[in-house]
């Protein structure tokens, strides 16, 4: 589903260059359920933006469910990601204007589909939500918020989903309860998801974790599914 081969970025920094990534190599297969975790400054966003067609890296191939991002425009990769990719950020980015069902509906009306109100709902009541769906991100707790922005991500059936710190706002149960419901997603949907967390714990959720030190695949380990 997804693979990096020999993925570098570098930045100018004043007269010199910056490797941020460097030489990053992987495989992900269809279904998987991977973590990306390291401490703040590892290259874990920096390498979420490239393996999303984000960013471009500076060498070194990214290919998403068969195609080479690197050899799409930026109008190419924008039209993939709207396709088959879903995204989960640690600030929700909910549209505050909008209920928790408008939310959710907003990608399905924007590709036209006319079942959107209907697969909205049904999401929102399989993150448990289905008593909440008329209110405002206002008057929902930080929790709701992002199951509702999880609802949204699902709600194209994306091939493959990422999501960057998405407890990084919530208490630890509640981030706990977060990627379990992220966890049985995975399972019954077969969607791919990356997760991107500084929060060890909370990674080993994951069946696989890949640990980034200094922009460098420092561990890459399976869990034994039980």
């Amino acid at each position: 589903m997804l693979s990096a081969r020999d993925l570098t970025k570098e930045y100018q920094s004043g007269a010199s260059r910056l490797a941020v990534l460097k030489h990053v190599s992987f495989d992900i297969p269809q279904g998987s359920f991977v973590s990306i975790v390291g401490p703040s400054g590892s290259g874990k966003t920096t390498l979420l933006g490239l393996l999303a067609g984000l960013d471009t890296p500076s060498g070194g191939s990214v290919t998403l469910d068969g195609t080479d991002l690197t050899r799409l425009t930026e109008d190419e990769r924008a039209l993939l990601r709207g396709e088959k990719v879903g995204f989960i950020f640690q600030t929700f980015q909910l549209i505050p204007t909008l209920t928790a069902i408008e939310n959710v509906q907003v990608p399905l009306e924007l590709r036209g589909d006319d079942g959107a109100a209907a697969r909205a709902t049904s999401l929102l009541e399989r993150v448990g939500l289905a008593d909440r769906m008329d209110h405002f991100p206002t008057q929902l707790s930080g929790g709701e918020q992002q199951r509702v922005a999880i609802a949204r991500a699902f709600s194209n059936a994306p091939r493959i989903l990422f999501a960057d710190e998405p407890t990084g706002n919530l208490d630890g149960e509640t981030g706990a309860r977060i990627v379990e419901l992220l966890e049985e997603l995975n399972r019954e949907s077969g969607s791919t998801i990356i997760l991107v967390t500084h929060d060890i714990t909370l990674a080993q959720h994951a069946s696989r974790m890949i640990r980034l030190k200094d922009g460098v695949v420092v561990e890459d380990t399976a869990r034994p599914v039980p």
